[in-house]
């Protein structure tokens, strides 16, 4: 039961923190900028995957080959050099690919004979992957094709090299199609709770040490146990808000993207927020439990800044981890990473597992509770006080 000592306190912390236009500004730049950044880079992933550029590469002995450079310029690959420009004026992009046509290669067509051509690109070069898989793509489309017609002018059937005919049947929603983008949006907002209070946390520990402010509230007669709770609480509600201000600038935000062209639906729906904020409580407990706790041990305001840093790294590897399928499945039951799971599986309508999301939080709270005894019993310590 929370006392008035608590309250009294929880309210002061975070009228401290409204004033210290850090602790807020920083809360706020997560809280507004991530999803709306997360939103350009959607958009700009859909715009690329729908409407691919022209890609422009060297095609040599072009001449030797006109229906294989007309086919390759209808999906959009065509023969440039350096001093081609586009209808804007602007000098075309030329990718370091080079695509050499052999000198044989009309004689060996017409005698259905097998034509060679050679792609020649820096395979290592990370700009490229993209743009030479495109190319081998409609390579081996074009052969496939070319290999169709020389059957049918022998009277035989193309199918009797397919001997497989595979049919593939996928069973995804709409939804669950856009759960896989949300799975990644879900764990920004799930890391919303790690940082919109970490400046506060360490504000109101390494900070008040540092400012002397400590060994004064220390000194009033209330017990160590109610100051911490009241930081943690403080901490935690300012994480809670970092958390309900993404998700509504999520919500708004992610309306304007066209999923619709990649056939799919992503919706931030009510009852989702909801769950977010039920499911992201525990998380809050715990990161602003973790982050007092750390910044306590820290000698300094930028001691803490630094081992902080580095400790908001697991959260969001046990997140990535549980969600890419890298690490082994009891990865998901521990915590942060089986709250995810349990969000991902509810935006992509399938069933909630219970026993895995009962199971983590369980965990995140015996965490949270241990760190804020393991804060009570340090401020005992003048070491701790004093940062001696």
């Amino acid at each position: 039961m929370i006392n008035s000592n608590i309250i009294t306190m929880v309210r002061k912390e975070l009228i401290d923190a409204a004033r210290d236009k850090r602790s807020v500004m920083a809360g706020l730049y997560y809280a507004i900028g991530t999803p709306l950044l997360m939103c350009a880079m959607f958009m700009l992933l859909i715009g690329q995957m729908t409407s691919p550029e022209d890609l422009n590469i060297k095609i040599e002995n072009g001449n030797n080959a006109p229906d294989l450079v007309k086919y390759l310029s209808s999906k959009g690959i065509t023969d440039g050099d350096n001093h081609n420009t586009n209808d804007q004026g602007e000098q075309l992009d030329i990718k370091d690919i080079r695509l050499v046509i052999s000198d044989d290669y009309a004689a060996q067509m017409a005698k259905g004979m097998s034509a060679e051509v050679t792609l020649i690109s820096d395979n290592s070069n990370e700009k490229l992957q993209n743009s030479i898989r495109r190319l081998e793509r409609n390579l081996q489309t074009y052969s496939a094709e070319m290999g169709s017609l020389r059957l049918i002018a022998r009277g035989i059937d193309p199918r009797v090299v397919q001997p497989l005919k595979v049919n593939v049947e996928d069973e995804a929603t709409p939804d669950s199609k856009g759960g896989v983008i949300l799975g990644v949006a879900t764990m920004t907002m799930i890391y919303a709770v790690f940082i919109s209070g970490m400046n506060l946390a360490i504000d109101t520990s390494a900070g008040e040490r540092e400012r002397n402010s400590l060994a004064l509230l220390l000194s009033h007669p209330v017990s160590t146990r109610n100051i911490v709770l009241a930081k943690v609480i403080a901490v935690t509600v300012f994480a809670m808000i970092g958390l309900l201000l993404t998700l509504i600038i999520s919500k708004i935000s992610y309306a304007f993207v066209p999923w619709h062209e990649l056939g799919f639906t992503v919706s931030i729906s009510t009852e989702f927020i909801l769950l977010m904020l039920l499911v992201g409580l525990p998380i809050a407990l715990m990161a602003a439990s973790l982050q007092l706790f750390v910044s306590f041990m820290a000698k300094s305001f930028k001691e803490a800044q630094s081992y902080l840093t580095l400790v908001l790294i697991v959260p969001m590897m046990l997140s990535m981890a549980a969600s890419y399928n890298i690490a082994p499945d009891t990865l998901q039951w521990l915590p942060v990473s089986g709250q995810q799971q349990a969000l991902i599986a509810f935006i992509k309508g399938r069933e909630i597992p219970m026993l895995q999301l009962l199971l983590s939080s369980l965990t995140t709270l015996i965490i949270a509770i241990g760190l804020t005894l393991g804060m009570e019993k340090s401020l005992k310590s003048e070491k701790i006080v004093f940062g001696l």
